[in-house]
């Protein structure tokens, strides 16, 4: 028997110690494990997303988000339950499920942040919104699928509207447009950002042939539609840049630098990227800016995430150049010298006694070839350099049937809006171009498309064309007329509504996610 003095424990103090040490340490090491091997995961499956640019001869472009992509399938982008049937216009892309932002180690990840749960809500409203447009694009066609069943008429329900009501051939889908548009004017929030001085930010022409750049930005400062200052509650974030200024005051004319008009975009994405969250958490995909200038699509190539992954909305829609019609949206340029529009109407029909009508200097290689071809060459197609004096351009637009709109050197010509004011048929003379509001408005109910290739062939083209077929198409332009008018202040439906509703049809084809 040992004596009392000399008992030692099976573990004394020291043993304890250790044992106090080490669990922890295993604790601490399976930790870092789960949280390793899920960030090791997500970073393999980096995917390289592949966007279809232009029509389907256009060759692909391809780019790598550089951060994940969400592994979930993607939903069919929303733009294609309003094409309804097939058209011209470029078919977007399928937009990708992005999720983005930067994921947090450390710190509290028992739950979300209020910034996130905020998010969440927004991206749940968006979610029924799709859901709600792509049940009014399948109500549409199958009432249109039963009228074509039938010899019975049946009238379509739209929901209850206090204004007008979009119907016709001039709309892929009016019963999706139209819902879209009235989730779009509940739902739809846009913030500004602040930074930036007067006249390269916040301001731009409203009285040039860049008007509709200058305007639109104009609304957007005054806050009246869509606006809120509360950047969380914002769908989408608008860059208030104007191109058209920037060049002004920041190019050297007759010199090839364009790097002064360059530097300036990029450092305010910069500076709105270091002082706000939004840009990081979707690499701009949700951001967007809105240009009518020529330069709009090289200044926004300046930054390379924002060229593949924001909203770009452009005058300049050339699918050669990088237009991409499932993110970028093309809006119209109107050429407004006063300010406002001068008149809208023309001659009705059976008096209209000028087959078509063209007048416009040389301005790109199209136009040459058109001049070529039918300059003073013929009493139907009256194509002019300078018109005569006393010989008034808007009553020629005025008297004929069709008016001819061909690209100068860049694709988007304001003579296309100047057809529609005067209620002439406009022909669009193009390669690549994507007319405005393409993912809404069928264009060929109210138009004529010609590639550049058949220009000779224009007169027996519009010749081909029945009386009747002709008459159709006048009632279609007088129709989708308010869809490009410029108001002051907004009214619904106008050419302001129609560009915020492309922003919003994008906004919707995304989904964005903060970690």
């Amino acid at each position: 028997m040992r004596a009392a003095g000399n008992y030692r424990p099976a573990f004394s103090l020291s043993s304890y110690s250790v044992v106090l040490l080490v669990i922890p340490l295993l604790v601490l090491l399976l930790m870092l494990t789960f949280l390793i091997q899920p960030l090791s995961s997500r970073s393999s499956s980096s995917l390289s997303e592949t966007w279809a640019v232009g029509n389907s001869s256009s060759t692909s472009r391809n780019f790598s988000y550089s951060r994940a992509l969400s592994a979930a399938p993607a939903e069919a982008p929303l733009t294609s339950f309003l094409y309804g049937s097939p058209s011209p216009a470029p078919a977007p892309a399928p937009a990708p499920q992005i999720s983005t932002g930067a994921i947090q180690v450390g710190g509290n990840r028992r739950g979300k942040s209020w910034r996130s749960m905020k998010l969440d809500k927004l991206e749940a409203s968006l979610s029924k919104a799709r859901s709600s447009i792509r049940e009014a694009a399948a109500t549409s066609l199958r009432l249109k699928n039963k009228i074509n069943s039938t010899t019975k008429s049946v009238q379509l329900v739209h929901d209850q509207d206090p204004d007008y009501v979009p119907h016709g051939r001039i709309y892929r889908n009016a019963h999706a447009f139209h819902r879209s548009y009235q989730l779009m004017e509940k739902l739809f929030k846009i913030y500004v950002y602040e930074e930036g001085e007067v006249p390269l930010f916040h301001a731009g022409p409203c009285k040039s042939i860049y008007s509709s750049e200058g305007r639109f930005i104009h609304e957007m400062e005054k806050g009246k539609f869509y606006r809120t200052k509360d950047p969380d509650e914002a769908h989408v974030y608008f860059i208030p840049v104007s191109v058209t200024n920037l060049v002004e005051y920041l190019y050297v004319h007759g010199t090839p630098d364009r790097d002064p008009i360059k530097r300036a975009f990029m450092d305010y994405v910069k500076v709105i990227a270091d002082r706000h969250p939004f840009w990081n958490r979707s690499l701009g995909a949700d951001h967007f800016m809105l240009s009518c200038h020529d330069w709009g699509p090289v200044t926004s190539s300046s930054v390379p995430d924002f060229f593949h992954n924001s909203i770009r909305v452009l005058c300049n829609a050339n699918t050669s150049e990088g237009f991409n019609p499932s993110k970028d949206a093309s809006f119209p340029e109107i050429n407004l010298l006063t300010g406002e529009i001068s008149s809208l109407g023309g001659l009705p029909p059976s008096t209209r006694t000028v087959l078509a009508f063209f007048a416009g200097r040389l301005h790109g290689h199209i136009r040459y070839l058109l001049l070529n071809e039918w300059k003073g060459k013929d009493e139907d197609v009256q194509v002019y350099e300078a018109l005569p004096k006393k010989v008034s351009y808007e009553n020629k637009l005025k008297s004929s049937k069709f008016c001819l709109c061909p690209s100068g050197y860049e694709v988007a010509s304001p003579r296309v809006v100047e057809a529609i004011y005067a209620e002439c048929v406009p022909v669009l003379i193009s390669d690549a171009y994507v007319p405005p509001f393409s993912d809404v408005l069928n264009w060929r109910s109210f138009s004529v498309q010609i590639p550049v290739k058949n220009i000779s062939d224009i007169k027996n083209i519009l010749m081909g064309i029945s009386h009747r077929q002709y008459l159709r198409m006048q009632r279609n332009v007088k129709q989708v007329q308010r869809h490009f008018v410029v108001s002051g202040p907004p009214k619904r439906y106008d050419v302001f509504h129609m560009i915020v509703h492309s922003i919003w049809l994008r906004r919707l084809n995304i989904r964005v996610h903060d970690f």
